[in-house]
């Protein structure tokens, strides 16, 4: 089943496959936006919904692996679907290293677009998630004092209220006050979920 939310982009400079996919893509459901050339594509820039981007690995001008380098380094994390009629291991395997989700040869199954374009959205719609759940739990992070932020330290760290009081120098029945809201702001159920919420912030280095 399509997702109507979402949108599939093609970029192929041979006009009857970009007629053929759209065709299928868009019986099958889906919104489609086609470009013969990746210079095309870049300058339309990405709408702010689950997308997937399907390509032909071999293009004049920008090429399939030069676009999704650019992509990368342009910070769009578009999941890309290769298609190619000239394509070696070496190549898909440089493709999927780089993130992308399906590399398929030319002539390929009908079903076999469906099914990468279908993982395609799913992933991006994760990536999509994942992203807002950083910036809320920033945001709550954001919320804490800079008191509250120093006993979160300690506490996740495994330091007894006590310790913490010593290391502090305030007294134990503060330091449980603190540890209270820090459990309410951060929305956090057990010690456990703290915990992986400040590792989550330090990987991404938010704390």
């Amino acid at each position: 089943m399509a997702e109507h939310d979402s949108v599939v982009f093609l970029v192929d400079d041979d006009p009857s496959f970009r007629r053929s996919c759209e065709r299928l893509l868009r019986m099958a459901g889906y919104r489609v936006e086609s470009f013969p050339s990746a210079q095309e594509f870049l300058e339309q820039g990405l709408p702010d919904i689950p997308a997937c981007l399907v390509t032909d690995l071999r293009m004049h001008g920008t090429n399939g692996l030069a676009l999704q380098s650019e992509l990368a380094n342009a910070g769009w994390g578009i999941p890309l679907i290769f298609v190619t009629g000239h394509g070696d291991v070496a190549t898909s395997v440089r493709a999927m290293k780089a993130g992308a989700v399906e590399f398929l040869m030319k002539p390929f199954q009908e079903r076999e677009l469906l099914a990468a374009v279908a993982e395609a959205l799913r992933v991006d719609r994760a990536r999509r998630h994942q992203g807002a759940e950083r910036v809320a739990l920033q945001e709550r992070y954001n919320a804490l004092t800079s008191r509250e932020r120093q006993v979160m330290k300690h506490v996740v760290a495994g330091m007894l209220n006590k310790q913490i009081a010593v290391e502090l120098n305030i007294q134990e029945k503060t330091v449980k006050f603190h540890r209270a809201h820090i459990m309410k702001k951060m929305v956090a159920g057990s010690l456990a979920a703290l915990v992986k919420m400040a590792i989550d912030l330090e990987v991404h280095n938010k704390i």
